[in-house]
């Protein structure tokens, strides 16, 4: 490569590099935001009812007000940003958003990639079935077709005991398909699946498989963002917030610990 060539490279990728670091303000305590002043969070909008699309496009649900919760106790104003959840992930690692409320449960593949929060709320995935279907529990599932949302851990928990996993978008495209006749089973957590059931979809609750802890999702590489946010979601359980806005969404309070 000629020498002037190397150094015009050279000069472009030195730029990109500057501009990259440019892309994200530092508060005085080493914390990164994507703009000052402001929180901003990603959840998918294909969650009812913990995240889901409004007439005009934005997003309403229980990880959306929580969201909004945590960026009023922090200080900052709240901003939505909406991802396909598959890609949340990766999203908040490469600081296109600086967190994620967005209903992830915590395990381990992820915590190799991103930081979690205190626990926000506790669930756990349930099998549901059309109301006429024999599957009781998971020893029903043995050959029989499972559908699960993308990127979701309902995946690695359907494999467990199925081969035949089919995927979809969201939950709730899930559910409607399983409603609506197709696939013998979804695995999806417990409150998603009740409140589905109370719209109107023909499905039936069985085995609570398990349960878990979902969590808000941060870079690890803004420990400083992850200690603020840990210390906001203690406030919001201290004052009630919480309990709140778990109850407005579904009659209970599951941001309490299971005894």
């Amino acid at each position: 490569m000629p020498k002037k060539l190397l150094k015009i490279c050279c000069m472009a990728l030195l730029i990109g590099l500057m501009s990259a670091c440019a892309e994200k303000d530092q508060l005085d305590d080493g914390t990164e935001l994507i703009n000052e002043g402001q929180f901003v969070f990603t959840a998918s909008g294909e969650f009812k009812p913990f995240s889901y699309l409004k007439d005009d496009l934005s997003m309403s649900g229980f990880d959306i007000e929580v969201g909004e919760a945590l960026a009023k106790e922090m200080g900052l104003q709240p901003v939505q940003k909406r991802m396909k959840f598959k890609g949340i992930v990766e999203g908040v690692k490469t600081g296109r958003a600086d967190a994620a409320v967005a209903s992830h449960t915590i395990n381990p593949q992820r915590s190799k990639h991103v930081l979690f929060s205190t626990p926000y709320y506790y669930s756990g995935p349930q099998i549901f079935t059309r109301p006429d279907s024999p599957i009781k529990t998971t020893s029903d599932l043995k050959g029989k077709e499972v559908a699960v949302a993308k990127g979701s851990t309902y995946a690695d928990t359907a494999l467990k005991f199925t081969d035949d996993v089919k995927m979809y978008d969201s939950d709730i495209t899930a559910l409607k398909a399983l409603s609506s006749g197709r696939h013998d089973a979804v695995i999806t957590d417990f409150v998603t699946g009740k409140s589905a059931k109370k719209e109107g979809f023909v499905i039936d609750g069985r085995e609570l498989i398990e349960r878990s802890e979902q969590a808000v999702v941060i870079s690890q590489n803004n420990p400083e963002l992850h200690k603020k946010v840990n210390e906001a979601l203690e406030n919001l359980r201290k004052d009630g917030t919480l309990k709140k806005i778990s109850k407005k969404y579904f009659g209970q309070d599951i941001t309490a610990r299971p005894e």
